[in-house]
């Protein structure tokens, strides 16, 4: 790394569990974080991205280069706070230019105390990732390559990692807030038609605006609500949010899906959600070598044979060959063939794998969101057509 004789900021060091080591400048606060380091191949969203509750113990790596250079604001966060455990960057953008700035990334970063770097190449990181898998890893703000290579051996890992229950809310909300429109701000859903109850494994907010958009009010319940407290709620309609972490140990939440699908409620998981349900179905699921994290991944849609441009963040997945007869298989990714969404054909249930609230990422799978109140107002779905 060549650094400007008048750059400020201090030295800072990102370490992998192999011993690779990067040397670059520390951007938010100072200090050592440590996670799973992985790739996100966004051109945009980087607020959106931080925010992210599936991001919960990994340090993000951007691969486009430049990152910053619009700043942050107070309605692109997808969550309270930032749960990303670092950032790691080519280039920090010093200037901001957006008229919906409000602060620049890096005092986002400061604000939510949280350690970044800056200066490092990103793109023999992502080839190191891309070849060997996603490693664990520590950003330290100083130049002791021993410590931080310490550190880095120091973290778990993510299997085994029940990290639904660590990011969900403690406690059940409504939520009625429908999509954001230049000069009008966020909406409200007047005449909801719809009662959805919606898990929070580490719900994004666009997720429920979307669903709110469509007439529907959305009770938000934690991740370890029991199917008995939910039924009592007599919702229309279930919906099993994206997360962080390993889905094998969120045992409460597959008993939880089983018994719903069971009893032949509506149901609609994405992300992590789209891997309980396939536990829940009978299905294995196994750990990724470096996930997809990304805005720009082609999926293919089996029953129209339209390829999808979809918003991607996992780093497990559902294993086809373990699901039983009654899973239709509906996506797979057209990166390396992996299972991207399934239906029941003896209940009024379906998932999909990536993200199709679309922020940040391309909006060609929104139309799962109409599958679902299509499914609420009581379309099998073999009549669906997005």
């Amino acid at each position: 790394m060549t650094r400007l004789f008048d750059d400020p900021r201090p030295p800072a060091l990102l370490a992998l569990a192999d011993g690779s080591v990067f040397r670059g400048v520390g951007i938010g606060s100072a200090g050592s974080a440590c996670g799973e380091v992985v790739f996100n191949t966004a051109l945009t969203g980087y607020q959106e991205i931080l925010t992210d509750p599936s991001y919960c113990r990994q340090i993000v790596t951007l691969t486009y280069p430049q990152i910053g250079n619009v700043g942050t604001n107070e309605e692109d966060s997808e969550a309270p706070r930032v749960f990303a455990a670092g950032l790691v960057v080519r280039e920090l953008s010093r200037c901001v230019s957006s008229f919906r700035a409000q602060r620049s990334l890096d005092e986002f970063l400061k604000g939510s105390a949280v350690v970044g770097i800056a200066g490092i190449d990103t793109r023999r990181l992502t080839r190191l990732l891309r070849d060997k898998g996603s490693q664990a890893g520590a950003i330290v703000t100083g130049t002791d390559e021993r410590a931080a290579v310490q550190m880095a051996r120091s973290f778990p890992g993510m299997a085994g990692l029940d990290l639904a229950k660590v990011v969900s809310a403690n406690q059940a909300y409504e939520w009625r807030q429908t999509s954001w429109q230049l000069g009008r701000g966020f909406g409200t859903v007047a005449e909801p038609r719809w009662h959805v109850v919606a898990y929070d494994f580490g719900i994004k907010r666009n997720i429920l605006r979307l669903l709110a958009q469509r007439g529907c009010r959305i009770t938000v319940v934690p991740a370890r609500t029991t199917a008995a407290e939910v039924i009592r709620m007599r919702p229309d309609g279930v919906f099993l949010s994206n997360g962080p972490g390993d889905p094998e140990p969120c045992t409460y939440a597959i008993a939880a899906t089983r018994e719903l699908i069971g009893r032949g409620l509506p149901t609609f998981g994405i992300c992590l959600g789209h891997q309980i349900m396939g536990l829940a179905a009978g299905g294995r699921t196994l750990k990724m070598k470096f996930g997809h994290h990304g805005a720009n991944h082609p999926v293919l849609e089996l029953e129209s044979g339209r390829v999808l441009i979809t918003s991607q963040n996992h780093g497990f997945a559902v294993d086809p060959t373990s699901l039983p007869g009654n899973c239709k298989i509906t996506h797979v990714s057209l990166f390396d063939s992996s299972l991207q969404g399934f239906r029941l054909i003896d209940r009024p249930a379906f998932c999909f794998q990536g993200h199709p609230e679309a922020s940040p990422g391309p909006h060609d799978v929104g139309a799962l969101f109409d599958r679902f109140v299509h499914l609420m107002q009581g379309t099998p779905l073999t009549e669906i057509r997005a």
